[in-house]
């Protein structure tokens, strides 16, 4: 049987590992990580918005960074610390520019694929990961920004997505709880929230029962070309420097990664110039009555504070927003949340902030917005990462698109040849 080696246990490997499975590969997932979905596929805003599709590649993304940089509670905050990553990463954002409408249409249709693939998933193998289908409001303070958003609504409209416009009486009827004062909206009724690491350990729990093999706690040291396939180096998760090498042997390989992705990339003679951009989320606990029926059933997105809620289940809220370009820093700043709980109490003020958890995620972006999905430069290299702040909605998609490429290549059951009979 043809062994696949997929490197990342997150959403996108955990997904592209059921794809494999579902073809009948013998599939074994590596990762760093004791559990599946522990680090950006952790706490993220839980939208599967292809509402949200519209990539960053515009002008008034690099005016707005440079506006905010030096405003460390702003939506997007870029450090402004030079490194040959970042620069390069940036220069190659501005290029992409010239492709802004093209990539947008592209991700919106990818995302109307997404959504269908994983809900199949969730149903067949029984998943529950709070899901609800009410849709997602997306809010304007001011006319001017409404205005600018009705050509943003004409490209997802052209990706073939439902979405129309909505007035301040008709946002008030869709999420009653909202106290701020809006100048319009946009509501699209078929996009849905939910859990992803509710989700991803229910998925990766379904791969177990088909056979895949899971090795947590596993830091990937080598990936090379060997005995006609790949051989995996790995070692045990804060082991010893000097503790010897495991050997994973397999035919192919499929790089999940996430923001490591760059550096697995570079040992195999490829580059994808993946950027970890931070996110911050903060999960409000819902424990009385009160502050249950206070808390939004519909999913948010502000677009002036870039700002999504998603309500998980009847006690928890996920308030999630932000992008940071800091690097591969983690720490959970302070004037970064803070500006999530004010906002909560802005918009749901009978909502309780006493119990808040916070969270930081890297989210692995590439430059044009896209996910590198496919080959690689070598036979038997595959890819499914950079999916940026869109892998919970893209992954159900890139999934079989991976697994359809490596089929192309890589049969399930080897064929053995037979010496002939004398």
């Amino acid at each position: 049987m043809t062994h696949i080696a997929v490197i990342g246990a997150g959403i996108t490997g955990v997904t592209t590992a059921y794809a494999l499975a579902q073809r009948g590969y013998r599939v074994t997932v590596l990762d760093r990580q004791r559990y599946a979905a522990m680090e950006t596929s952790f706490a993220n805003g839980g939208q599967l918005s292809a509402c949200n599709a519209e990539v960053w590649n515009k002008l008034s993304t690099v005016l707005h960074g440079v506006q905010w940089m030096m405003r460390r509670d702003a939506p997007l905050l870029m450090n402004p610390t030079p490194s040959w990553h970042k620069l390069s990463w940036m220069a190659e954002f501005m290029r992409e520019i010239a492709h802004y409408r093209r990539n947008t249409v592209e991700t919106v249709r990818l995302a109307l694929k997404a959504r269908t693939a994983l809900f199949a998933m969730a149903e067949a193998e029984g998943i529950d990961f709070d899901l609800k289908t009410r849709g997602i409001l997306h809010f304007y303070r001011d006319r001017a920004s409404f205005e600018q958003a009705a050509s943003v609504n004409a490209l997802l409209r052209e990706g073939g997505l439902e979405r129309y416009a909505v007035t301040p009486e008709e946002i008030r009827a869709i999420e009653p709880t909202l106290a701020g004062s809006y100048h319009g909206g946009y509501f699209t009724p078929s996009d849905a929230t939910g859990d992803i690491h509710k989700f991803t350990r229910g998925l990766a729990a379904a791969c177990a029962r088909k056979g895949v093999g899971f090795i947590q706690d596993a830091e990937v040291a080598t990936i090379a070309p060997g005995a006609g396939g790949y051989a995996v180096g790995w070692r045990r998760a804060g082991g010893r420097p000097t503790e010897a090498a495991q050997v994973l042997q397999a035919d192919a390989v499929v790089i999940c990664a996430g923001c490591a992705s760059r550096h697995f990339a570079a040992m195999l003679g490829d580059r994808v110039n993946v950027y970890p951009v931070k996110g911050y989320s903060i999960t409000v606990n819902l424990l009385s009555p009160e502050a249950q029926k206070a808390a939004p059933e519909v999913s948010i997105l502000d677009e002036a504070a870039k700002i999504v809620t998603s309500r998980l289940g009847d006690e928890r809220l996920r308030v999630a927003g932000t992008a940071e370009f800091n690097g591969f820093n983690r720490d959970i700043r302070h004037d970064r949340i803070q500006p999530l709980i004010d906002w909560t109490r802005e918009q749901f003020p009978l909502v309780d902030t006493d119990r808040v958890v916070a969270w930081s995620g890297l989210r692995p972006m590439l430059p044009n917005m896209l996910p590198k999905v496919g080959r690689g430069r070598r036979p038997g290299v595959f890819y499914n990462t950079g999916h940026g702040h869109l892998g919970w909605t893209l992954s159900g998609a890139t999934a079989e698109l991976v697994a359809e490429a490596i089929a192309a290549e890589h049969a399930p059951e080897r064929s053995v040849v037979l010496p002939l009979a004398a």
